[in-house]
């Protein structure tokens, strides 16, 4: 399943033709963009605690269907999974600037995923680690880690979406999600059980270990990164900026959204063997909504679309009209986003994606500007 590059043309051009324009490129004022880095960092450990709440539930659940294994806990697992991956999902909006999730990022949401790297497919019945007794004998967190794209790029064995493999299995069908019996988990099935529920939750305990650190990288009054991103408020600002502009221009109509829509291929969506990737798509919009508009009400204080607002209303009132609009056009994508982008261009779910790609230019524009105005050049491709 190789990782096939963006069609990312239409996406970044006028995005990038607007960061390089003319406009003005006054500082921002130090005390308002102190305030707004302060209140950013405290919606960031606030929302990675709820990530990290998430997955210790996740792991609860995990637990309780390999003590017990029954289709009734295996649902109940699935539907914890994809609880808290929308939590998460609005957490992209962090990255892209350099911040603690960039170095940790390819443990906790690694993608396209390689499932004959972890488990048996269809056509393969002894594929992955899980049936690989001698490469791997004993399974353990620090091993899976360690292989975690070893040799390539799609030989993810951690983070959220092995995890879904591991509970929904592979996704061939046009009518729902992948359909992974829980008698994977019963040893008179099965005899890969135990080591697939080693490996299970193995995996969850990463998940949660990793997200531990992302709530310490974040946590007050410490010496950790939030300090010294506070420290450094105008570099703050243009980092909130960055990670928003990427993930618009370059991740979200590019990657997740271009690739799909011009291969049809159905493993191109980010969350393939659930079926959810429609969900992935709003939570990363909301999440880029809270990084303006400082995570809704926690924490107080001015955010950054009010630092925008006091430079120009005018530009203030287009950036929030085309995250409304974005939001709104995210929404409409129908599920499951698999069949979405199937058919002729001018079926609904082809004509909502592209809507939605549109509505990403705008927005990539939009931020564009806002950046220019106090101060910064933002890229729209990660190293650009």
């Amino acid at each position: 399943m190789p990782r096939r590059l963006a069609v990312l043309s239409f996406c970044l051009a006028g995005a990038a033709a607007v960061a390089t324009g003319q406009q003005p490129t006054t500082a921002g004022a130090p005390t308002a963009a102190a305030a707004v880095a302060e209140r950013h960092a405290a919606y960031c450990h606030a929302l990675y605690t709820d990530c990290l709440a998430g997955a210790r539930q996740l792991q609860r659940s995990v637990d309780a269907l390999l003590a017990a294994p029954s289709a009734a806990a295996l649902d109940g697992a699935r539907s914890t999974w994809t609880q808290a991956r929308q939590v998460y999902g609005a957490s992209e909006a962090l990255r892209f600037h350099g911040g603690p999730i960039d170095d940790l990022e390819p443990l906790l949401n690694a993608w396209p995923l390689d499932e004959a790297y972890i488990d048996h497919v269809i056509g393969r019945p002894t594929a992955g680690i899980v049936h690989d007794c001698t490469t791997f004998p004993n399974l353990s967190q620090a091993l899976l880690v360690a292989a975690n794209e070893r040799g390539g790029e799609t030989n993810v064995s951690v983070g959220w979406h092995a995890i879904e493999f591991l509970l929904w299995g592979q996704d061939p069908y046009a009518d729902g999600p992948g359909r992974r019996p829980h008698t994977d988990y019963v040893t008179e099935h099965d005899p890969r059980a135990v080591r697939r529920g080693a490996y299970l939750r193995l995996a969850t305990a990463a998940l949660v270990e990793h997200l531990q650190r992302l709530v310490a990288d974040w946590a007050p009054d410490a010496d950790n990164f939030r300090r010294r991103f506070v420290a450094a408020p105008d570099d703050a600002v243009r980092r909130m900026l960055t990670g928003t502009a990427i993930l618009t221009a370059f991740e979200l109509c590019g990657e997740r959204l271009a690739v799909a829509y011009e291969t049809r291929d159905q493993e191109q969506e980010h969350s393939c063997f659930s079926d959810t990737t429609h969900f992935d798509l709003v939570a990363n919009q909301l999440g880029i909504v809270a990084v303006f508009d400082g995570g809704r009400a926690r924490p107080d204080g001015p955010c950054l679309l009010d630092l925008v607002r006091a430079r120009d209303a005018a530009i203030a009132d287009h950036l929030a009209h085309a995250l409304a609009a974005t939001t709104r056009a995210m929404r409409a994508i129908p599920a499951p986003f698999d069949q979405a982008f199937q058919g002729a261009d001018d079926a609904p779910g082809r004509a909502a994606i592209r809507a939605a790609m549109a509505a990403l230019d705008v927005q990539a524009e939009a931020i564009a500007i806002a950046g220019r105005l106090l101060g910064h050049d933002l890229p729209m491709r990660p190293g650009g």
